[in-house]
């Protein structure tokens, strides 16, 4: 059987090593868009905390550590994983007493007083050993495990989260699956249908709309183009309600401070966040722009937005020197479920797209359901909510 797996986000990428490993000849195609949300990303593992309940989240960051198993045994130990443990902030700036303002969505955005937002995160977390025990924290313990925080920030701790380097963990999904027998085509795809069915995908290098190129053939095909999939599926007839949402993260290094073990910091209701990883970097974000299309810039606004959230809640990092800052499309459904399943209407054709700023959470999980979808087999989760071709419900609009 072969299958192609259209994007390598981390979503295709995770599908491709699934399929590869699985036996099936699997060829990953990818036009390397600018804005790859996977590549821009900042790698938070933690679904506990959103306003919304987030199963599909839930379930991907069960599966990171079967995930790392097994790429592990194909060589692939550098993806930039650690379970640094969470400060969901309930008190100072980014708290419960103000400072952060209000949020559209995300990672983090949860609203409400403290103890609602408490009794919320203990009722998610209760009896999930993934998350561990919820633990309330005091200013000067929060400060101890991130030195930056405003001294007034207390929180509640959350230590089964965790943060990925989406980059590093797509290379690895990409080099693993090489070697089961992936295969890497890089260029503009095209999917082609007869009798009901895809039949193949034809990848063009180059100019797009040039009828030539090379012809895969394929008894199954997975979209996993992120928010480039509309563009993908809207010539075979297929409509699915993805937009890109452009977020701006800016990548800080403060000098001399060991950042490995510091967790993940979440101010409440702002879509905002802050984690830090082995090198003294220290990732802050995010915008959340809708509207703007493909439009890859970096603006003032956007990077006035995230420095002043940052700054407010780890006034510390005002001496961090900015090192970078990315530019992500995140791929936004109708709602706040991811688009996963497949297409009544035309045989062997998988959709994973719509996974929002949780993309580095639910995707890698959201990969393997693709894949058990495109091999014929039962996806091992309930994929009622996640219909691809559904319609925004009038009472829930896309909030992140």
């Amino acid at each position: 059987m072969r299958v192609v797996v259209i994007g390598a986000g981390v979503a295709g990428a995770s599908a491709a090593y699934e399929l590869a490993r699985a036996g099936a000849e699997t060829v990953l195609v990818d036009a390397a868009h600018e804005g790859r949300a996977t590549s821009a990303g900042a790698g938070i593992v933690c679904p506990w905390t959103g306003r919304e309940e987030e199963p599909l989240g839930v379930e991907g960051a069960r599966h990171y550590p079967e995930m790392l198993a097994a790429l592990a045994e194909d060589g692939q130990t550098e993806v930039g994983h650690r379970t640094s443990g969470a400060l969901l902030l309930i008190g100072g700036p980014g708290g419960a007493d103000g400072g952060a303002g209000g949020g559209n969505g995300g990672d983090g955005d949860v609203d409400g007083d403290a103890a609602e937002v408490e009794e919320r995160i203990r009722a998610r977390t209760a009896g999930d050993a993934q998350a561990g025990q919820i633990t309330r924290v005091a200013p000067e313990d929060a400060r101890e495990l991130f030195p930056a925080l405003h001294p007034r920030s207390s929180a509640l701790h959350i230590p089964g989260a965790a943060r990925v380097d989406g980059r590093l963990l797509r290379a690895a999904l990409c080099a693993a699956g090489e070697r089961h027998g992936l295969r890497t085509v890089e260029g503009s795809a095209r999917i082609e249908t007869g009798g009901g069915r895809v039949r193949g995908v034809r990848v063009v290098r180059g100019a797009r709309g040039h009828t030539g190129g090379e012809l895969l053939a394929a008894d199954a095909v997975v979209a996993a183009a992120g928010a480039w999939v509309p563009e993908l599926l809207g010539p075979l007839g297929v409509e699915v309600r993805v937009a890109p949402q452009r977020g701006q993260i800016v990548h800080l290094r403060l000098p001399d401070a060991d950042t490995a073990a510091w967790p993940v910091v979440l101010p409440r209701g702002t879509g905002h966040y802050m984690l830090a990883f082995d090198d003294s970097r220290i990732v802050v974000g995010a915008t959340r722009e809708d509207g703007v299309g493909f439009d890859p810039r970096v603006t003032a606004g956007g990077l006035a937005e995230v420095l002043d959230r940052a700054l407010t809640v780890a006034p510390g990092l005002a001496r961090a020197e900015h090192i970078e800052t990315r530019v992500g499309f995140r791929p936004v459904g109708p709602d706040a479920a991811p688009l996963l399943g497949t297409v009544p209407h035309l045989d062997g054709l998988v959709v994973a797209s719509g996974l929002g700023s949780g993309g580095l959470t639910a995707g890698p999980f959201a990969g393997l359901v693709a894949a058990r979808l495109a091999l014929g087999k039962d996806p091992g989760t309930d994929l009622t909510p996640y219909d691809p071709l559904r319609a925004p419900a009038p009472t829930s609009p896309r909030t992140g």
